[in-house]
């Protein structure tokens, strides 16, 4: 048996997408965003 065969990589590949995943979402939800966010919801709504 091979130390890294092809469910290893998959098994590793799965746990750093979701890693990533929750980083992102850690990263858009906290509240030093807010003020980014808040001026990006206004946007279309500006007039030139």
């Amino acid at each position: 048996m091979e130390v890294f065969d092809v469910n290893v990589l998959r098994s590793i590949t799965t746990v750093v997408s979701l890693a990533l995943f929750v980083g992102i979402l850690a990263w858009a939800w906290s509240a030093q965003r807010k003020e980014d966010f808040d001026q990006a919801e206004k946007l279309p709504f500006e007039q030139d």
